[in-house]
């Protein structure tokens, strides 16, 4: 992993954060934070995570967690048998993960996915893995990177179990 810098931060959404000028350079992703990360974090349909630089509270980064499941037989059949035979096990969802490409480059996608194991690490609500859909081969690869697996059935889609998680950051 990259040293990044430690004047950055990561923070709950909240209506502090500068949203307006955020560019990933992928639409979708500015669209949800400008017009809906705000609703979700209100609804609890998800919690959304800021990168920001102190003082300031413009958004450089983002990332996106919630309660999820997966089917049992999408896990690689190594681990499926070490865990209980339910047809859907808890898992937490990364829904996006993204920084403004002003700062691409800088290795804060990587702080971004440490942040997002931390706080997973220490979610008292029990869940098996981390899972994240991975939007393009790039991606899949920067997960990959960190030891992230595909599921069977979705090879687009991979997971962290909670106990390689565990192990990065004890509780």
């Amino acid at each position: 992993m990259r040293v990044v810098d430690f004047h950055f931060e990561v923070q709950a959404l909240c209506g502090k954060h500068g949203r307006s000028t955020f560019s990933s350079g992928i639409e979708p992703l500015d669209a949800y934070l400008r017009r809906q990360a705000g609703q979700d974090a209100k609804r609890h349909v998800a919690a959304p995570f800021v990168l920001i630089e102190p003082p300031s509270d413009e958004v450089l980064g983002y990332y996106t967690l919630s309660s999820s499941a997966v089917d049992l037989s999408d896990l690689p059949d190594e681990l499926a048998k070490k865990l209980p035979r339910y047809a859907d096990l808890p898992v937490i969802l990364m829904g996006r993960l993204t920084v403004d490409s002003r700062l691409w480059g800088r290795g804060l996608g990587e702080f971004l996915l440490m942040d997002a194991l931390r706080q997973t690490a220490h979610n008292p609500i029990a869940a098996m893995a981390l899972i994240v859909d991975a939007k393009d081969q790039k991606a899949k690869s920067f997960y990959q990177h960190f030891d992230f697996i595909p599921l069977q059935k979705k090879p687009m889609r991979l997971f962290l179990p909670m106990t390689t998680i565990k192990k990065l950051f004890p509780v």
